[in-house]
């Protein structure tokens, strides 16, 4: 098996890059394809170079920025990705049950079960975890890296209220092809697994083998409704709570009266008129924990 390894420089796990380059030579790769970026859209060039390069298997090391740049590429090439979650957004790995711990992760990465899973694909670019617009794009946006460092889900929390009056907009949103909803809405967020924002159980029936992604609508207006809708979510209950419209679709069109940032596995991107969603199932090789790696 050949093996690549694409890392973002700056994330930390363990004893860090050089104790994962010791674990893999105690495995039997002691020179593998080497790639370290400084920030995680510099990852997909990397991770194009080691698929040319006829590698079977790809190491990503880093947050859910590094996953999703990465398999953004990889989806649909065959190749398998095997995730060391290193840094703090680990969300990716977090629904896969994948250790924080880095010889445990190169162990999955070796000798774990390889999974196909389904990926999303907003305005053209592949999500492993979710993709939305509204008060979740907006605080991921605004939350200070190092208050995240420091609070965590706490972080998402701060800036959530504060962006609240920001969020609300009108919109029409269909779901394979038929009309779903058509009003104001503070949040549309889709995911592709059950764990979502800061870890927090969005989505529960939500799988990345299903061949179908979950929606959710958050009509709530005002900060009471709020309130109710984040003590729902948080408890873990989603269906049929008030001021929140949930199904789940192969295909979902998001139409803004205004342009408005939305966000993709945790990433800021561009503000935005339209976000056209897609699932495509069974794209991405994953490295799972199986009984070969426990």
């Amino acid at each position: 098996m050949k093996i690549a390894v694409v890392a973002h420089k700056k994330k930390t796990l363990g004893g860090g890059l050089v104790e994962l380059r010791e674990v893999l030579a105690r495995h039997g790769f002691g020179d593998p394809l080497w790639f370290e970026v400084p920030k995680s859209r510099k990852a997909p060039k990397c991770v194009k170079r080691a698929v040319e390069s006829g590698v079977d298997r790809i190491f990503v090391w880093g947050g859910d920025g590094m996953v999703q740049r990465s398999l953004d590429v990889l989806a649909g090439t065959g190749v398998t990705m095997a995730v060391v979650p290193a840094g703090t957004g680990n969300l990716f790995a977090s629904n896969l049950s994948i250790p924080i711990d880095l010889e445990q992760a190169v162990a999955v990465g070796l000798h774990g079960d390889i999974k196909k899973l389904d990926v999303g694909v907003v305005n053209g670019e592949h999500f492993g975890v979710m993709a939305g617009v509204g008060a979740d794009a907006l605080m991921i946006r605004d939350a200070d890296r190092g208050l995240k460092d420091r609070f965590g889900r706490g972080a998402y929390v701060a800036t959530g209220l504060r962006n609240l009056p920001k969020a609300k907009s009108r919109v029409k949103v269909r779901v394979d092809g038929a009309k779903f909803y058509s009003g104001p809405a503070g949040c549309v967020l889709v995911g592709n697994v059950g764990k979502v924002l800061g870890g927090i159980r969005a989505f529960e029936d939500a799988s990345p083998t299903d061949g179908k992604l979950d929606l959710g609508v958050v009509t709530a207006q005002s900060p009471v409704q709020w309130g109710r809708v984040v003590t729902g979510v948080m408890f873990g209950r989603t269906k049929h709570m008030k001021y929140v419209k949930t199904t789940s679709a192969t295909s979902i069109d998001i139409r803004l009266v205004k342009k408005m940032v939305y966000q993709v596995d945790g990433g800021d991107r561009t503000k935005v008129r339209r976000l056209k969603i897609r699932v495509q199932p069974n794209a991405l090789s994953v490295c799972v924990p199986g009984l070969q790696s426990n």
